[in-house]
């Protein structure tokens, strides 16, 4: 087994890096998932094999609770900035009067975070924010999440240390931008604040999910080899398996200029966005010779591509509603070129935007794209304002569905109250089928999103009401998953209480608040007669919860699902009332990999009795349950002097 976990260690981070390096995937995607798949069964049984390059180990570690200060052994510094091709052919001119024929290189500047990745024999071993350019941050656990950073590199000398430019890809920031609108939060403004963002996130396992890529663009040490020019080390940088930044050496102002001019023209066929171009002395030596002022290096500069503003006029204010019910104004405007693309619209945000800048339908604004992405409006010309022009408002009812729409407590969104929209009920099923809800097993987004095209879901209840022959429309299959899909659907009905309250949806209850929810009134009917008073005397239930809760079941929507759910049988009771309450005014902490029972297993035996599961250690924590690998959370038990337990010590707390 360890040569086989070995071999498909190797193959696999060839794949990743032909597909996230080279841009040129070789392994069809079914063939990576099932050898990936292979590797993470076969390293679940034998743990001791596992090699710390393996991919499996990229999804993200631990998470942190802080990050701790970086030194960098080599400064990480800055450029000068130059605005205009007249600045620009001063700093050449500089150098050429002294040095003629110097040769430079070109390259993208792209709009991110700047770090230091560490080698040491090969191995990755710290990754750092630049900081300020001194002293940085360790980010080591987030850097590993980027699959185009080797982990190993093969033939590296015994110190290595590069410096990159870690940045969102379009894609990955529209995707991201994407879902914060469909969970209702705000947008991010550029990618560059995305990326720096998801870096610094303490939780690795969401930046995971965001998609992070760099390119290298310096060899800050390598020891034990030498170069003479820039050049060269970039290509010594290929050789490492780096994916390096794209450059052209030139040695005339008039070629410089030209290709700094033609980064900025041929930008929107960049995988990432750029906010200039760099521009470096070639020859090392010469590097030296020039050296640098207190805060810049003479032999640099960075020249900035000004940002481009037009004008252009609001034709309409349309409103979109997503998946999370929250409404989105968007600006229809007369089409205008910016940035390399035609214009139609520009995202309002909210109510509060469009009443700063006081945009109104027929308006002359001023437009720009945000980060060169999301095109912005910047301000109106009230010269140019059209005569009985009025306030633009946000709906009080749904466009999709006509349920009223409410402000939330916590922001600036306006969101559709409907429990039935139809603009919300790919999401809002997928939640209600999910795991820690109903848990219907095998009711994936892609089945939900197939029987609403064919109008067989319209609610969450319909679920209840498919037939057999609805379902085996969906495979060619037949009859066999039609019927497994069915008996999961059925046996759902049986589920507790307080998965039944969580699958419902309602804004500020979640998992735990359903549990406690469900103890406390024990049926539905309960629930739904319960004043705010009642509510409120429910641990963790404020007056913001309590509110939300009683509007959710005053809407016709929400009592139409309900009585829907009654009458396809689906329990309304609580199953779970808690009898032994040795745990009561107890929290828990469980940390490192647990052997004897899953951590939602260990969960549910904690709340049975009374007790209360926590994500993190404080003075509050009654007991820290510690397992294999147990890293920070168990340190800081012991700094606090909290009572730590083995899994056995648990077990006999329960027996």
């Amino acid at each position: 087994m360890k040569e086989r976990i070995k071999n498909l260690t190797e193959q696999l981070n060839k794949a990743n890096h032909q597909y996230y390096v080279l841009d040129d995937p070789q392994m069809p995607d079914f063939e990576y998932d099932m050898l990936l798949r292979e590797l993470e069964n076969l390293e679940a049984e034998y743990p001791e094999y596992a090699m710390p390059d393996s991919p499996t180990k990229r999804v993200g570690g631990e998470a942190l609770s802080k990050f701790e200060k970086v030194t960098h052994p080599v400064p990480l510094m800055s450029l000068q900035d130059v605005f205009s091709l007249e600045e620009l052919d001063d700093f050449l001119d500089k150098i050429l009067s002294d040095h003629p024929g110097t040769s430079f290189t070109v390259e993208p500047k792209i709009d991110g975070l700047s770090v230091a990745l560490e080698y040491e024999n090969g191995k990755f071993v710290r990754g750092a924010t630049r900081g300020d350019g001194v002293v940085g941050e360790d980010v080591t656990e987030n850097l590993k999440t980027i699959f185009s950073i080797p982990m190993t590199i093969p033939n590296a000398p015994p110190k290595l240390i590069v410096r990159g430019e870690v940045y969102m890809p379009k894609k990955s920031f529209e995707k991201l931008n994407a879902i914060q609108e469909e969970e209702g939060k705000p947008l991010f403004a550029n990618p560059r604040n995305a990326a720096a963002g998801s870096l610094r996130q303490l939780d690795p396992k969401i930046a995971a999910k965001r998609g992070l890529d760099i390119l290298i663009f310096n060899v800050q040490l390598a020891e034990g080899v030498s170069f003479t020019t820039h050049e060269e080390s970039l290509e010594y940088l290929q050789r490492m398996q780096f994916k390096v930044i794209p450059w052209k050496a030139l040695t005339t102002v008039n070629r410089i200029n030209a290709e700094v001019l033609s980064i900025n023209e041929n930008r929107e066929q960049l995988p990432c966005d750029i906010d200039g171009a760099v521009i470096k002395v070639n020859d090392l030596n010469l590097r030296e010779e020039l050296g640098a002022t207190a805060k810049f290096p003479r032999w640099a500069a960075a020249y900035k591509y000004p940002p481009e503003i037009k004008p252009t006029v609001v034709e309409d204010i349309v409103i979109q509603v997503g998946r999370t019910g929250v409404l989105t104004p968007k600006a229809v405007v007369k089409p205008v070129r910016l940035a390399g693309t035609t214009v139609t619209n520009a995202t309002l945000h909210n109510q509060d935007f469009i009443s700063q800048r006081d945009i109104r339908i027929g308006d002359t604004v001023r437009i720009r794209k945000a980060g060169e992405i999301i095109p912005e409006i910047l301000d109106v010309d009230l010269t140019k304002r059209p005569a009985n022009t009025v306030a633009y408002v946000l709906p009080s009812a749904c466009p999709i569905c006509g349920a009223p729409t409410k402000r939330d407590d916590d922001g600036a969104f306006l969101r559709c109250t409907g429990a039935a929209c139809p603009a919300q009920l790919s999401r809002n099923i997928a939640h209600f089928v999910s795991r820690d809800a109903m848990d219907i097993e095998g009711l994936g987004s892609s089945i939900v999103d197939a029987l609403i095209e064919k109008g067989l879901l319209k609610s969450a209840a319909d679920i209840y009401y498919l037939s057999l022959e609805d379902i085996k429309q969906l495979w060619q299959s037949g009859e066999t998953a039609a019927q497994k899909l069915l008996t999961a659907i059925e046996n759902s009905k049986q589920q507790d209480l307080s998965r039944l309250i969580y699958a419902l949806g309602i804004r500020q209850v979640g998992a735990k608040t359903g549990k406690s929810l469900a103890s406390a009134f024990g049926n539905m009917d309960k629930l739904a007669a319960a004043s705010a008073e009642e509510l409120t005397e429910v641990p963790d239930i404020g007056a913001v919860t309590a509110e939300s809760i009683q509007e959710w079941f005053a809407q016709p929507q929400s009592l139409e699902l309900i009585e829907k759910l009654r009458m396809a049988g689906v329990n309304f009771e609580s199953l779970r009332a808690v009898t032994d309450n040795r745990f009561a005014g107890m929290t828990f902490v469980l940390t490192g990999a647990l052997t004897k029972f899953t951590r939602e297993e260990a969960t549910e035996q904690i709340e049975s009795f009374g007790g209360k599961a926590a994500g993190s250690v404080s003075k509050k924590t009654s007991y820290v349950v510690v397992g294999e690998n147990a890293g920070s959370k168990e340190r800081k038990a012991r700094e606090l002097g909290i009572p730590i337990l083995s899994e056995d010590d648990f077990l006999a707390m329960l027996q």
